[in-house]
């Protein structure tokens, strides 16, 4: 497992780089398959956040906590990361069977013509095939309101969302 620790508006110190290296490495006890695991942890006005972003055979666990203290910080983190696994274990070990890997890319903001609405952030993601149900919990895994897929029955882009009332799902798909 190759884990990458990087501190935002923060000095990473080895004591606390090495206590994220032994705490996420014990989600190699799950798995052997994670690859690049990226730790992120932020210091905003008082707050200690750690995110953790663990792809593991085109599935993407990820999780984020926040506390007064960024050893707590990252205990919790890992816990979630933990209880994901637990609960999605038998979809993920039944996906690492079959699937491979893909890689998630980031790209920087090209110059843009318009200052009145400026995106931040561009990121380019691969779509693979995937049927609504499998989007819906590699949206839970990630954290995210939405997701983004390539549907297997039409082969159309979609997206599954989160609703606001009730808690439940939305599909959104293209006209023909």
């Amino acid at each position: 497992m190759n884990i990458s620790v990087r501190g935002k508006q923060m000095e990473v110190t080895d004591a606390l780089k090495e206590y994220v290296l032994k705490r996420v490495g014990k989600l190699e006890k799950y798995s052997d398959e994670f690859m690049d695991v990226k730790v992120t942890l932020l210091v905003e006005e008082g707050r200690h956040r750690v995110e953790v972003t663990a792809p593991i055979h085109g599935i993407i666990l990820r999780g984020e906590e926040e506390s007064t203290d960024m050893y707590a910080s990252i205990d919790m983190v890992v816990e979630k990361l933990e209880r994901q696994i637990d609960k999605y274990r038998t979809r993920i070990n039944k996906r690492m069977r079959t699937k491979v890997l893909k890689d998630h890319e980031t790209l920087q903001p090209a110059n843009l013509e318009d200052d009145s609405e400026e995106v931040v952030r561009y990121k380019r993601f691969g779509t693979k095939p995937m049927s609504v149900e499998e989007a819906i919990m590699q949206m839970n895994l990630v954290g995210h309101n939405f997701y983004a897929f390539t549907n297997m029955d039409t082969h159309a882009i979609n997206v599954v969302y989160r609703r606001k009332s009730g808690g439940d799902y939305g599909l959104l798909e293209p006209e023909k």
